[in-house]
């Protein structure tokens, strides 16, 4: 049994890993690799923005101050046993007034905004937000009995310390409903700490969500775990220090906290594309926004307010509609559809909007203006992508062509510091078209660490690769000696000159995008080039909510991703899985060296059986217990031949965390 153990154990690592470190925030990284200066061309990089951009523009600012009520007095949030989880002290240079070259002035300006820090009003007496206390926001509205309560940030502690924080200053009233707005963890994963389970069960505290709510806030991230976990580091800049040269902003937020995530299921699920209610003498029309910004989100009108609550489907940036840490790629064209929507059903007679992340925005002409900005920021993307793929552009092209009209760069609230015109330009292609552009050369290509020694040899070798380099390095032309200082990086994955110059390359080219994932990953690859991968990077295993919303089928499906058909082919078996207390049952076979289940037969001729209850079942996917435990006590029970699981033990593999995104720079 122990090699089953395993099993259990790998699957529950990676579930809880990936909803934590897509969204965690950056511990303090090693302080030992020096960050160099911005270059004198990144100089002029800059100063050039600087001179070009709206800053005269100063309405964000007002709205990012308007309803200040107070902050706390502490800066960071530690957990039960006084570990930090939360530190916004970190991020105060920004706070200086001073420019940095080493940060693109419109993040710089991004990063500023976010700093909002405490309990703001925004609709007298009604509607309160608590802003950074974690990536996102934390919004109450004053029901006729208690609160209720729009999205409880990412972790138990940073969710405890805002609503403590809001009785402290508003006065003590009681959670009596929470509305998820949508499936990624910053929205929901904070739960524990403003309601107690007991009282979601029982009815007693409301808890809405929209539509396929909970086959996706799991589901996202389980079969590419480990992989998307590892991405993702370089998406949110674990690996950086917060510093004007390394991690300032998430463009959404400053980062997210690291504490206890938890996930309670709703008693309540918005089914209608447009669906009224009224909780706790708060009248809410919710619509439903599926395949925007998440697979499942709602927004939210509050016909008696004149108020509308826009999820994170309308933020202060543009969004990704491909994250670079690895999902499935959006919709564009319906986000923008979504958008419209609601702008002529609620837009045309909102006073107020706010959104989950960043700030309000008030008056009717100043919301119909961002929305119609986002709105056709996103069909912009889809159709101009479109136009020109139709004109023979591919997706090895089409981030250098495709431009966001100058009309629609002129407004901040749709600058790109999640997303960026790169990537997003080449996810709608890759949606539309593929991966393929056209020519027979790129379809089945050699891989980089096999083509590259071709391009070196024929480039007359390393030195000369470095010494042409450094003079386009020199000349401030970063990405012409990044294509050729890469190949050799990887045809020479030791090479420490090589390895040296291409961090260099990176660096000044972090320094100058404008999206916060573009410079962290960037700085990312370049920290990691310099001084090889950290042997932690606080890929937490969080709270065990996270496994147990999975399906058994899920469950099995995730083992099976694990399963080396090298291993497997030959091996062949089926094993029935029944949990009688949920009236479920399994049958998991191994053949042609792949694992499949299939839910609600079982095999007449399996080799074995396993029969545990799905509430026994619950503490091994949550790594509580093993299987061998609960057969051990009783709880389980295994019939047949016991070799099958030994067969499926020898088969996995269990995938290293910390692989390496840039060659030569693993240190074990």
């Amino acid at each position: 049994m122990f090699i089953f153990n395993k099993v259990t154990r790998f699957l529950t690592l990676t579930l809880c890993m990936v909803v934590q470190a897509a969204c965690a925030g950056a511990p303090q990284a090693s302080l030992n690799v020096q960050s160099k200066a911005p270059t004198a061309a990144t100089a002029v990089h800059q100063k050039a923005l600087r001179d070009s951009l709206p800053f005269e523009d100063k309405r964000d600012f007002e709205e990012q101050r308007r309803g200040f009520i107070a902050a706390p007095e502490y800066r960071r949030i530690t957990d039960d046993h006084g570990e930090v989880v939360w530190d916004m002290g970190r991020y105060d240079f920004l706070l200086t007034g001073k420019d940095h070259d080493s940060i693109h002035p419109s993040l710089q300006r991004q990063a500023t905004l976010n700093m909002n820090y405490g309990l703001y009003e925004v609709v007298p007496e009604k509607i309160y937000q608590l802003r950074g206390f974690d990536l996102s926001n934390m919004t109450l509205i004053k029901g006729d009995t208690g609160w209720i309560i729009f999205d409880v940030l990412l972790v138990r502690e940073t969710a405890a310390a805002a609503l403590a924080f809001a009785n402290e200053q508003l006065g003590t009233r009681p959670v009596v409903a929470v509305i998820y707005s949508h499936s990624h963890a910053d929205h929901f994963g904070g739960i524990r700490g403003v309601v107690d389970e007991a009282d979601i069960r029982s009815g007693r505290v409301a808890l809405l969500a929209p539509r396929g709510f909970m086959d996706h806030a799991i589901a996202e991230n389980v079969y590419a775990g480990t992989a998307m976990a590892r991405r993702a580091s370089y998406q949110y800049g674990r690996v950086l220090p917060v510093s004007p040269f390394g991690q300032v902003d998430s463009a959404i937020g400053k980062a997210t906290a690291s504490g206890s995530l938890g996930l309670i299921a709703p008693n309540t699920i918005i089914e209608k594309d447009y669906e009224e209610h009224t909780i706790d003498g708060v009248k809410m029309v919710f619509q439903n926004t599926p395949g925007t910004e998440a697979p499942a989100e709602m927004n939210t009108w509050f016909p008696d307010l004149k108020v509308f609550w826009a999820a994170e489907n309308i933020t202060a940036t543009i969004h990704n509609v491909y994250t670079l840490r690895g999902a499935l790629v959006r919709d564009a064209l319906l986000w923008s559809r979504k958008i419209n929507e609601a702008l002529y059903r609620y837009g045309t007679q909102a006073d107020v909007m706010l959104a989950s992340h960043n700030w309000p925005r008030w008056g009717n002409a100043r919301i119909q203006q961002v929305m119609r900005a986002q709105r056709d920021a996103y069909a912009n993307l889809n159709n101009q992508v479109l136009h020109l793929a139709n004109q023979g552009v591919t997706i090895n092209e089409i981030h250098n062509e495709y431009q966001v009209p100058m009309s629609l760069q002129k407004q901040w609230s749709v600058r790109q510091y999640h997303g960026s015109e790169f990537h997003n330009s080449r996810a709608v292609l890759n949606r539309y078209l593929g991966y393929w552009d056209g020519n027979p050369a790129t379809l089945a290509p050699l891989s980089p660490a096999d083509s590259a020694p071709l391009f070196v040899e024929m480039m007359g070798g390393a030195d000369k690769i470095v010494s042409k380099g450094k003079s386009l390095y020199a000349d401030g032309k970063y990405r012409h000696a990044m294509e050729i200082v890469n190949k050799l990086v990887y045809a020479e994955p030791r090479n420490a000159n090589a390895k040296g110059l291409l961090a260099d390359i990176f660096e000044q080219l972090g320094y100058q995008y404008e999206s916060a994932s573009m410079r962290n990953s960037f700085l990312s690859a370049a920290r990691e080039l310099r001084s090889g991968i950290p042997a932690q990077m606080g890929l937490e295993t969080g709270g065990p909510d996270t496994a147990r919303a999975l399906t058994t089928s899920q469950w099995w499906d995730a083992i099976a991703i694990r399963v080396d058909s090298r291993k497997a082919d030959g091996i062949n078996f089926k094993l029935n899985f029944i949990t009688p207390d949920n009236d479920e049952k399994l049958v998991i076979e191994m053949s042609g060296g792949t694992l499949t289940n299939i839910t609600g037969f079982t095999a007449d001729d399996a080799d074995a059986t396993i029969t545990i209850n799905r509430s026994d079942l619950l503490p091994v996917m949550m790594q509580q217990k093993t299987l061998a435990d609960q057969i051990q006590s009783g709880k389980a029970t295994l019939s047949g031949d016991g070799q099958v699981l030994a067969l499926l033990g020898s088969t996995l593999v269990a995938f290293d965390p910390l692989f390496e995104m840039m060659p030569g720079t693993a240190n074990r």
